[in-house]
C-alpha cells in the first residue's frame, strides 16, 4: 500500500470518528482540542491509554480498554472513540513497528459501536473504507 493510499485510509478513518461523534455527541472534532471528560476517572483512563499507546503496548491499551467498557455508560463510547482517534494519529511506521494497523482501527471503532448499539451507523461510515 502506497504512502498516498494510507493518508486516505488515515483520514477516511479520521471523517468516520469526526462522525459519529457528531452524530451522538454532537462534538464538533475540527473544534475541540482533544477531549474534555466531565467526570475525572475517564479522563485519567484516557491518559492512562495514551500512555500505553506511546509506550508502543498498542495491543495493551486496547485489551484495557475493551476489557473496561461499561456498555451502558454512553461515555464510555466517546472514550473509545476519542482512543481510536489519538491512535489513528500515529504515522504508518508508528502502528507498523508495534505490530498494528489502520484496519485493526476500523475494526475496533465498528466493534465498539456495535456494543453501544450503533453498529450500523459505524459500519455504513467505515464499509466505505477499502482495508485491503
Amino acid at each position: 500500500m502506497g504512502m498516498i493510499e494510507k493518508d486516505y485510509i488515515m483520514r477516511l478513518i479520521y471523517e468516520t470518528i469526526r462522525t459519529l461523534l457528531r452524530l451522538i455527541f454532537g462534538i464538533d472534532l475540527e473544534k475541540k482540542a482533544g477531549p474534555l471528560f466531565e467526570e475525572e476517572k475517564l479522563t485519567k483512563r484516557y491518559d492512562a491509554l495514551r500512555e500505553l499507546i506511546e509506550n508502543g503496548e498498542i495491543e495493551e491499551a486496547e485489551n484495557r480498554l475493551l476489557g473496561e467498557l461499561n456498555v451502558y455508560d454512553r461515555r464510555e463510547l466517546e472514550l473509545s472513540l476519542y482512543f481510536y482517534a489519538y491512535l489513528n494519529e500515529k504515522d504508518s511506521d508508528f502502528l507498523e513497528e508495534h505490530n498494528f494497523s489502520r484496519r485493526e482501527i476500523a475494526e475496533g471503532i465498528r466493534m465498539v459501536c456495535s456494543l453501544f448499539g450503533y453498529g450500523t451507523m459505524a459500519e455504513s461510515l467505515i464499509d466505505d473504507i477499502d482495508l485491503e
